[in-house]
């Protein structure tokens, strides 16, 4: 008699620098200990091999930039029982939402000698924006914890066990002194939520806020907290939150706001 199909898992790439993708690569043992569970149907970033849909699993690298992406990415949410959108660019639209505020046209003149032949949307975006997403993985890169836990959450049939909190929730576990307090660094680690392991801080620099903006993140009170009382500039405020998660909503309206440009109807367009 043979024996149950093992759960398909697909990967996908649009947008993106396959950090993320590397990230599952980088699982090594762990990885191996999974794919005894699970049979790899699609990763072209590792395998030649392609199984057609539909999959159980789809992670989803990289953000939507083209027309033909838009297309794409929804025959792969059609194919996939469940859609895990992986990393900063897949769930806040990554560095490349910079040009969610620029003028596209001037810039594929300034990089392109032939900018006729350059066809890109406008903006960048997330994958929620253009389909249905069962869970969200943040991080540039992700966490290979976090990674392991989604998908063997999955195959166990429970919740995965991410943690919502901040970044200050990491340092305090790991008995890492404030660096804002201490030194008087600028730190995004009160309102970015945890999952790097302390890299930053640890170091004594700052959180860049590769994973987002946390639950609830009040930005613009820390924003306050970088002009007042460390002396930061607009600008110097604007270019900590518009970095990894510009397109995040939360990032994004308090990067322009730090530099004059905000209104609620640039926010709601740029980060649709």
């Amino acid at each position: 008699m043979a024996g149950a199909r093992k759960p398909r898992l697909a990967v996908h790439k649009f947008a993106s620098c396959d950090g993320c993708q590397l990230t599952l690569l980088d699982c090594e043992d762990q990885l191996l200990d999974v794919v005894g569970e699970i049979e790899i149907a699609y990763f072209l970033e590792a395998t030649r091999q392609e199984i057609r849909g539909p999959y159980d699993v789809s992670l989803v690298e990289g953000s939507i930039t083209t027309a033909h992406d838009i297309e794409r990415v929804r025959r792969v949410r059609a194919q996939s029982k469940m859609l895990i959108a992986i990393g900063s660019c897949a769930t806040a639209g990554g560095v490349q939402a910079l040009r969610n505020t620029a003028d596209i046209d001037a810039l594929a003149r300034a990089v392109y000698p032939n900018p006729e032949y350059f066809q890109t949307l406008t903006t960048s975006t997330a994958i929620q924006d253009h389909v249905k997403v069962d869970f969200e993985l943040r991080g540039c890169p992700i966490s290979r914890e976090q990674l392991i836990e989604v998908v063997s959450a999955y195959l166990t049939r429970r919740k995965p066990n991410i943690p919502n909190y901040s970044q200050c929730m990491e340092c305090k576990q790991a008995g890492t002194v404030c660096v804002m307090v201490a030194h008087g660094t600028p730190c995004l680690g009160p309102v970015t939520q945890a999952g790097c392991g302390n890299v930053c801080p640890s170091c004594e620099r700052g959180c860049y806020g590769c994973f987002g903006p946390k639950e609830k993140a009040n930005a613009k009170s820390l924003a306050r907290w970088f002009e007042g009382s460390l002396g930061l500039s607009g600008r110097q405020t604007h270019d900590l939150y518009r970095t990894f998660n510009a397109g995040a909503p939360a990032f994004c309206e308090v990067g322009l706001a730090a530099i004059g440009e905000k209104t609620d109807e640039t926010v709601a367009e740029v980060t649709r």
